[in-house]
């Protein structure tokens, strides 16, 4: 049994999420095995069983179903929740893509893992990066204790009427899903005062209101359709900062909103990270600021809607900036760093690609003093010829 008040205790990310979204009380959970991702489907099978939350728990077949149940189950009016990883959110694509235009505030766990082929159970952002452009808002947690308070505020603004779009939740696979912190959960009275019972504001499928979702739109109407997806996105932008100062208001934890802040405002050289990796590079921040470095860190909380006049605004005075991905899209760049550099449009100084951490490789300390050095680099170079740069990789990396 979960108790009722705020409690403090020891556990991974997965279970953080499933107590999450026992607060959360969704109506309807569709679950699917899939790793590194499957214990938060088995721990919310407990908490039902014991009867920590009442929800209709369904067992699907594949991906794809439990894509198809919970799209669904929120289009009658009701708060749901799935999770997958990897190769099962590739197989949920055809129905995800669909959520997000039928404006579905559905929210979804994603553990990141890698694509194959080559295959692999391990961390990388290979999953998630392609659903980018799907009308789903991507958020990437660094720790256990953000993944419990995304999912919250995840509800919060998906269900906002602005916005009205999914959401994943995204967090590095066994970095986070397996690995043990502190954590404290919130209690229940205190999360259904942040968050209310879903009181839905759209249409929705009713027997006494028949209507069709999900439909073929011919062209006199199709652009119109998209035009306002794309603006429920930038919505999210105002949404997702209002969502982030109440919580930190009432909770005392404040993750910035769409992007935090480490030791930017006099620092020459900046990296922007995403995920777990976040923690290591603002140790070496730390070290290197104690070595009379001017260095800094930016972490990318929101990749979509992305946080664009953000982005500038906190990096416009910087000589150089690093961008780290976990991913990559062949024959071009990392897709943060390509953001990134859509963002700085304008601005002279160079900006360089990190590629690490594929495949679950660690990205350790040298690692991220590496980036900063290959920063140094830009200052006798006249022209960046090419900024993607590959770190701890044979025969690659020098």
């Amino acid at each position: 049994m979960i108790p009722k008040n705020r409690y403090h205790d020891m556990m991974t990310a997965n279970q953080a999420v499933a107590i999450a979204t026992v607060r959360a009380k969704p109506k309807v959970i569709a679950a699917y095995p899939v790793t590194p991702q499957t214990t938060i489907v088995e721990h919310l099978a407990c908490y039902i069983a014991h009867g920590d939350l009442k929800s209709e728990y369904v067992r699907v077949e594949s991906e794809h179903s439990a894509m198809s149940v919970v799209a669904a189950a929120q289009g009658t009016g009701v708060r749901t929740f799935t999770a997958t990883a990897s190769q099962g959110l590739a197989y949920m694509h055809e129905v995800v893509s669909a959520c997000g235009g039928m404006r579905l505030p559905i929210i979804m766990f994603v553990a990141n893992r890698t694509l194959m082929s080559p295959g692999g159970i391990w961390p990388e952002l290979s999953d998630s990066m392609p659903e980018r452009d799907a009308a789903w808002l991507q958020i990437y947690v660094e720790d256990n204790q953000e993944a419990f308070d995304m999912i919250l505020q995840a509800y919060k603004i998906a269900e906002d009427s602005r916005v009205l779009l999914p959401i994943m939740v995204c967090g590095d696979g066994y970095i986070l899903t397996h690995s043990t912190e502190k954590v404290e959960i919130l209690g229940e009275k205190e999360v259904d005062d942040f968050l209310p019972p879903y009181d839905p504001k759209h249409v929705y499928l009713d027997v006494d209101r028949p209507i069709a979702q999900g439909l073929i739109v011919p062209p006199e109407y199709h652009m119109e359709a998209k035009w306002q997806m794309h603006q429920a996105m930038l919505k999210a932008l105002e949404v997702i900062q209002e969502v982030n100062d109440d919580f930190a208001e009432k909770f005392g934890r404040n993750y910035g909103g769409l992007i935090e802040k480490y030791r930017v405002d006099d620092a020459e050289k900046v990296l922007v990270t995403i995920g777990s990796t976040t923690g290591t590079a603002r140790e070496i921040v730390d070290e290197l600021r104690d070595k009379g470095e001017k260095v800094g860190l930016v972490k990318l909380r929101v990749f979509r809607p992305f946080p664009k006049k953000e982005i500038k605004k906190a990096l416009k005075h910087v000589q150089s900036i690093g961008v780290f991905d976990r991913s990559i899209s062949y024959g071009s760049a990392g897709q943060c760093f390509l953001e990134v550099r859509n963002a700085m449009y304008g601005t002279d100084m160079p900006i360089l690609n990190f590629i690490a951490g594929l495949g679950g490789r660690d990205v350790r300390d040298k690692d991220i003093e590496f980036m900063f050095d290959k920063l140094k680099e830009t200052e006798i170079l006249e022209e960046v010829i090419d900024p993607v740069v590959f770190v701890n990789t044979r025969g690659v990396t020098s």
